[in-house]
């Protein structure tokens, strides 16, 4: 993830606090509101004379970052930072936005009761890396609250707590970039010792990034890994003028934001730009062209590591509770087989009362014929019993394996009902296999509601200090029910579940008694959903092109064919109490389902997605 530098935040500042033509000011701004969305992050509703911009504040260990954003969704704020923020911030005028010093990445966001007043209050963000945070101050410079405190115990060089005097970091002892240097000066330091061009920038001066020389270097023609004694003069001259046209940006404010394959750029000297999510107006010249893009960009990169690491998380769990079930159903299995001798137990009680004249004291056993076929059945014996002990020992046992069989049973099937449900949930969790937009953060906070609805989970606290997704509904609510689309040969639509959720709501809300119902028999898989205009019938590439997505959408997408059953949705049937996804079916036919076919229709779909649309993989099957 590429972090905020010092020329990201000038490009910010510069962007908020200069006046320009045909823009609404943003500063001065009284403040509305406050939220707090998660351990790291603060949004302030401002309201200026024009508009209600929002400004987000945060200070996440690899995100930290100062911008305008969209207002968040209204949800309960339990958080104590907000809350001090709040009752001192709420009503006070933002009357000011700046680097509390020049070259550190320290903003000063200054409030007071009206504009021209001396400021009351100070937010200060600083954008450090893990050490980012946020503190709020007041006129005397007494801390007040923090985002996140440091003790005494932590640092002993800058603790920071509710009542103690704030003190701005440790000022960097790099030289400070100065325009007016003279090439060969400039050239002269950074030659000094030889090494890597790029790390011979980073550590001569203050106020560059990894990125920001990398970026240098290659506008300059330098790959940043070049030996500074191999430059040549010519080499020398170009980076220098990108180091001239970089102290120039900062001191003018004028840059250039574009979104990169590999991040963005706020002086426009990436090549090769592509839009990213949320950047795709950044060809109009207004000031939420650097702000969608740094929005989109680390909401999407956050987004990609909190699927990664919730993904891993439920997999883990979802695989130690199969691994566990597995274990006790080989139990039960050899539990069973043993009660399976119930009858040779009986016959041998049987043969042995009906021959209790053959039996000889101090006997380990004895061979009797067998009352239909004759032939010898060898019987074990306890010597230190009789006859009639040793038959009556046998129907003991008989009754004994009997018990066993009638009580295990339907143990075992319930057993076996757990198991195939958390195989769907894997196979859901599975084909969820890389995040490529919001959507797939829905489908495993669905997931995980699933989960704990069905006490595989415990309900996460919003306060626990982990970032597990947070599971409110009981079912997938219409505003978040966005299921697979495609499109088959002939035009119809065809949608898939996502996960078990979904694959109830397409089941048994959204299926109309024309549709046709598909999924892989047998197999954990999505429900599938072949849906027809009333009178349309369709063709047999229609349902083929069905199949081929249930097939793809199941364990079994790995397979060359895959079995695929399909019905009309009224004979589709949840047995009660049945968990999620859980289904019976009657009157199904049969398809052969290709998984490698229905790639080209994924394909489609990705090349004409938008915004309600998407691509991931669901769960879910049952037998009849």
């Amino acid at each position: 993830m590429q972090p905020v530098d010092l020329t990201t935040l000038r490009a910010v500042l510069a962007d908020l606090t200069q006046a320009k033509t045909g823009r609404d000011p943003v500063l001065p701004a009284r403040v509305e509101w406050i939220q707090q969305t998660d351990l790291w992050t603060v949004v302030i509703g401002l309201r200026t004379l024009t508009a209600r911009p929002c400004l987000l504040l945060c200070w996440h260990p690899q995100a930290a970052r100062l911008h305008l954003c969209q207002p968040p969704p209204k949800e309960p704020d339990g958080f104590q930072f907000s809350q001090f923020l709040q009752r001192h911030l709420k009503g006070l005028a933002l009357t000011e936005l700046a680097l509390l010093e020049d070259w550190e990445r320290v903003i000063d966001l200054r409030f007071a009761p009206r504009p021209g007043d001396p400021p009351h209050r100070h937010l200060y963000l600083e954008v450090m890396g893990k050490h980012s945070n946020a503190i709020l101050v007041d006129e005397a410079g007494m801390i007040l609250a923090s985002g996140h405190g440091v003790s005494e115990r932590q640092s002993r060089i800058r603790p920071v707590q509710p009542g103690l005097p704030y003190e701005a970091p440790p000022a960097l002892t790099d030289p400070i970039p100065q325009r007016s240097e003279p090439f060969s000066c400039w050239q002269e330091r950074v030659a000094l010792i030889p090494g890597p061009i790029g790390q011979r920038l980073l550590r001569c001066y203050r106020g560059l990034s990894r990125h920001l020389v990398e970026a240098m270097c290659h506008q300059a023609g330098i790959p940043p890994q070049t030996p500074s004694d191999h430059l040549s003069a010519q080499d020398w001259q170009a980076l220098f003028a990108r180091w001239q046209d970089w102290l120039t940006r900062l001191e003018t404010g004028q840059f250039d934001p574009a979104p990169t394959p590999q991040g963005y750029t706020v002086l426009g000297w990436a090549s090769g730009a592509v839009p990213v999510s949320g950047t795709e107006s950044l060809q109009q010249p207004s000031r939420l062209n650097l702000h969608q893009l740094l929005e989109g960009y680390y909401q999407a990169q956050l987004n990609r590591e909190q699927f990664e690491r919730e993904r891993h998380r439920l997999l883990q769990r979802v695989s130690t509770l199969l691994k566990k079930l597995y274990q006790r159903r080989e139990q039960f299995e050899a539990m069973l087989a043993d009660s399976t001798q119930a009858e040779a137990s009986k016959q041998a009680a049987d043969l042995l009362m009906a021959h209790l004249h053959l039996w000889r004291p101090g006997l380990h056993h004895i061979e009797l014929p067998d009352f239909a076929s004759g032939q010898t059945v060898k019987i074990p014996l306890d010597p230190e019993k009789n006859a009639i002990l040793n038959a009556q020992a046998y129907y003991r046992k008989h009754r004994k394996q009997k018990r066993a069989q009638d009580a295990l049973r339907p143990l075992q099937e319930a057993l076996g009902q757990e198991i195939l449900y958390l195989e769907q949930v894997e196979a859901s969790l599975q084909q969820l296999e890389t995040y490529r937009d919001p959507q797939d953060l829905t489908t495993l906070k669905e997931i995980e509601t699933e989960l704990i609805e069905q006490r595989y989970l415990e309900s996460p606290t919003r306060n626990s200090g982990t970032e597990s997704l947070r599971a409110s509904s009981k079912h997938a609510s219409p505003a978040t029910f966005n299921p697979h689309r495609f499109t088959s040969p002939s035009g119809f639509s065809i949608w898939v579940g996502r996960n078990n959720l979904q694959n109830d709501q397409l089941t048994f809300r959204v299926a109309q008694e024309h549709d046709w119902w598909f999924h892989a028999q047998e197999i954990p898989g999505s429900h599938v959903l072949l849906r027809l205009p009333p009178g349309a019938v369709a063709e047999s590439e229609d349902l083929q092109a069905a199949a081929d997505l249930a097939a793809h959408f199941s364990r079994g997408r790995l397979s060359e064919q895959v079995p695929v059953v399909y019905t009309r949705p009224k004979l589709v049937f949840k047995p009660k109490g049945s968990p999620p996804g859980m289904v019976v079916y009657k009157q199904e036919q049969v398809l052969w389902g290709r998984p490698s076919r229905a790639q080209f229709l994924i394909a489609s779909a990705l090349v004409n997605t938008d915004a309600t649309g998407g691509f991931v993989s669901g769960p879910c099957h049952e037998q009849a």
